[in-house]
């Protein structure tokens, strides 16, 4: 959507084709009837330095609906939940231990923070750098359940890079859109459509191939100049299975997490201290990574006095969780919310929705530079812009609009 906001400026006619019956991917979400705002599918939020998002905001006109409330991010110790959101805290958090182990985490996250380069650092693993730099305590309490949540057995393999660009490139403060992010993309929808762009819903693509004759591309028999693709690497790699070998081969070697992400609907409040986002330690036997209680984030009167929770986590392809059903899901929840809170009770739940994706998380691995795919593919006039390619920098909103307009402006 942002590569054919420029495209449309710059005069091309634009056809945009999403094979679901909606817009937004992944940043999309659910409307009960009633809600006021939409929940996402997969939690999504802003930052502060989030510019290349919220610069396309501006310049849609639609700043005054972005707000940044301030929500709590804790973490846990000893079974207590602690503040963990701002340096002080931070330096604070008892599981850090004293002394020099403060003074270590402290001038890691400075480093961090300053240094521009990290090329130096995708040559090293996040395990090793971290347990020279930071120590075996901090890295133990505060980087290793990070890894290994987000990256399950790939955890010791992840580039320094990839941490470097999380702590580089986020804030405290947390954004989101006025009605969810939905209506975010429903309204940007809008818009392109106004300046002329052809928005196809439900409209999935079989194949891309190149035309000998006129060297335009075929879109499932239809032909255009030129075609951007915005899937997954192995979707692309199906879709055009004519691409040099040695493309194909970049694309299929790219490993990447999936994401299992339950919602619930409560009646009451789940954390009595209105914290939004736990840190969960899975090695503690929690069966997911991250509990946010979306409405300690923005007010339950959105959703008609419901209480939005999600339980999310990333998982390799194949685990059990993609399989399961629902209820059965919920089954092997429940115990943790209890730990969360001791009252909690099933007829609390309202409703719960369960949203599965293969492609959720890249995974970055040493030298992992050299693995991008190019944006301009080796077919002439077909161009490919996706989560894998935003490296260093993680995957989000802010990145997939930040190189959706590079690929718009390499296209002309």
């Amino acid at each position: 959507m942002a590569a054919a906001w420029d495209l449309r400026k710059a005069g091309h006619e634009v056809t945009i084709f999403e094979s679901a019956d909606y817009v937004g991917g992944l940043a999309s979400g659910f409307k009960e009837p009633h809600w006021d705002w939409s929940v996402e599918k997969f939690y999504h939020h802003w930052f502060q330095s989030d510019s290349a998002m919220l610069g396309l905001i501006r310049e849609l006109g639609l700043e005054d609906k972005v707000i940044f409330p301030r929500p709590y991010t804790v973490m846990l110790h000893k079974d207590k939940w602690y503040p963990f959101d701002s340096i002080l805290n931070a330096l604070l958090f008892p599981g850090l231990g004293f002394g020099l182990n403060k003074i270590r985490f402290g001038f890691v996250g400075l480093f961090l923070r300053l240094t521009k380069n990290w090329q130096a650092l995708e040559k090293v693993t996040a395990h090793e750098w971290m347990m020279k730099y930071a120590g075996k305590q901090v890295y133990e309490q505060m980087w290793q359940p990070l890894l290994i949540g987000k990256f399950a057995s790939y955890y010791k393999d992840v580039n320094m890079a990839w941490m470097w660009a999380r702590i580089k490139a986020r804030t405290t403060r947390l954004g989101t859109f006025e009605g969810g992010f939905q209506r975010f993309a429903d309204l940007f929808a809008e818009k392109l459509r106004g300046m002329g762009v052809e928005i196809r819903l439900g409209a999935g693509i079989k194949s891309i191939k190149q035309d000998q004759a006129s060297r335009s591309l075929s879109v499932d028999g239809e032909f255009f100049d030129k075609v951007l693709v915005t899937t997954s690497p192995s979707l692309l790699a199906k879709l055009c299975p004519s691409l040099p070998e040695s493309y194909l081969k970049g694309l299929l070697e790219l490993k990447s997490m999936g994401a299992v992400v339950m919602t619930l609907s409560l009646s009451h409040a789940l954390s009595k201290d209105g914290y939004y986002w736990f840190n969960v330690p899975k090695e503690q036997g929690y069966p997911f990574l991250a509990l946010v209680e979306h409405t300690n984030f923005v007010s339950s009167e959105h959703f008609g006095g419901d209480h939005i929770v999600y339980a999310g986590d990333y998982l390799e392809l194949g685990h059990e969780y993609f399989s399961m059903s629902d209820e059965e899901l919920l089954e092997r929840f429940i115990p943790a919310f209890q730990k969360f809170n001791p009252e909690f009770k099933r007829e609390w739940i309202n409703k719960i929705w369960v949203h599965k994706t293969n492609y959720a998380q890249p995974v970055p691995l040493v030298g992992h530079s050299k693995n991008i795919p190019d944006i301009k593919t080796p077919i002439e006039g077909l161009y490919f812009a996706s989560m894998s390619q935003v490296y260093p920098w993680d995957r989000g909103t802010n990145f997939a609009v930040e190189i959706g307009r590079r690929a718009a402006g390499m296209m002309g």
